[in-house]
């Protein structure tokens, strides 16, 4: 599949479920209202979706949520597409999860397939994580990392910084990550969905966040690629690798090689963008399977160049886009 602009569209991101037993304060309201079982897609319809985009050149899938592993029988639709690995149509499938359910699922994911994971751990202070993730417990997720490591997942920590939340701790975070041998990526906060806070007052761009780590540890460039958007820096002290995901002090639109399928069957082309395909429509018709991939074929035809990110005082605190990141996939 080749977008507007010759980019090879390889890489399908999937959200299974709205639903997240975490409300992060960058990515939730507290209160959040989810959405009705008949508006989400069931799984046999997530993997109908994903194998459409497989058998047009899919080579990497990704689940995500909310929390992709609160999704109940989620291991069905991991062992349904682990069989695409299997036969050499896939080349990766992943999930990115807030490590809460790991001890249960860690040896599973394995024998699906599952090679790595994305965890997300914003800070290494059971106080402030419990403060950030509202509900969260970091014991729980840090037996999590145990059990994922000992069954042989290789991980990478995913890390929102935030001004004033955990921005004094990241060169630590750099630290535990290396000596539990394990990459850590940086992420700058998304404007997505309302919350309950104002995101300028505590945006930090990542180049400030490079510039403070490089007084701790020696950074040099890597060539390193796991096929998102994370530009790489190899720490010599520790051998492991610090990403920095940037989507509005340097977008990466340049090289977007992704799509992002929705728990409702919404497909979005761009992540910071609101035009979208409703391919749950389609596959609920009748002949659905027949015309799904022409349908798959008219949204990648409309793929934007880039996204319209911006955190501004003047915006009232409105997000550039309204669906909560946990709708469209983190």
């Amino acid at each position: 599949m080749i977008d507007p602009f010759g980019r090879e569209v390889s890489y399908l991101r999937v959200s299974v479920t709205d639903r997240c037993d975490f409300r992060c304060t960058y990515c939730m309201a507290e209160n959040m209202t989810f959405l009705p079982k008949k508006d989400v897609l069931s799984l046999e319809e997530l993997e109908a979706v994903t194998a459409a985009f497989i058998r047009k050149g899919v080579r990497k899938v990704r689940l995500t949520g909310g929390e992709p592993l609160v999704r109940k029988g989620i291991m069905g639709l991991i062992n349904s597409l682990g069989a695409y690995l299997k036969s050499g149509e896939l080349d990766e499938l992943t999930l990115t999860t807030n490590g809460s359910q790991l001890e249960k699922y860690a040896h599973s994911l394995v024998a699906a397939g599952i090679k790595r994971i994305n965890v997300s751990v914003d800070t290494l202070d059971p106080d402030q994580f419990r403060k950030i993730t509202r509900w969260g417990d970091l014991d729980k997720v840090i037996a999590g990392l145990d059990a994922a490591q000992n069954a042989g997942l290789k991980i990478k920590i995913n890390a929102v910084a935030v001004r004033g939340v955990n921005d004094h701790e990241l060169s630590d975070m750099v630290k535990w990550a290396g000596n539990r041998g394990m990459d850590i990526t940086f992420i700058e906060t998304m404007p997505m969905g309302e919350i309950d806070a104002l995101r300028s007052d505590h945006f930090l761009p990542l180049s400030e966040v490079k510039e403070t780590l490089a007084k701790d540890w020696t950074l040099t460039r890597s060539s390193h690629k796991t096929g998102g958007p994370a530009d790489y820096v190899t720490v010599a002290e520790t051998g492991q690798r610090i990403g920095f995901i940037t989507p509005l002090s340097h977008n990466f639109c340049e090289s977007c090689n992704r799509v992002r399928l929705t728990c409702t069957g919404m497909l979005y082309m761009c992540l910071g963008q609101n035009d979208n395909a409703d391919l749950k429509k389609v596959i609920r018709s009748e002949n659905g399977l027949t015309l799904l991939s022409d349908a798959i074929d008219e949204a990648i035809g409309r793929k934007p160049e880039g996204h319209d990110f911006i955190i501004d005082r003047k915006s009232d605190n409105k997000p550039a886009v309204s669906r909560h990141m946990s709708v469209t996939g983190g």
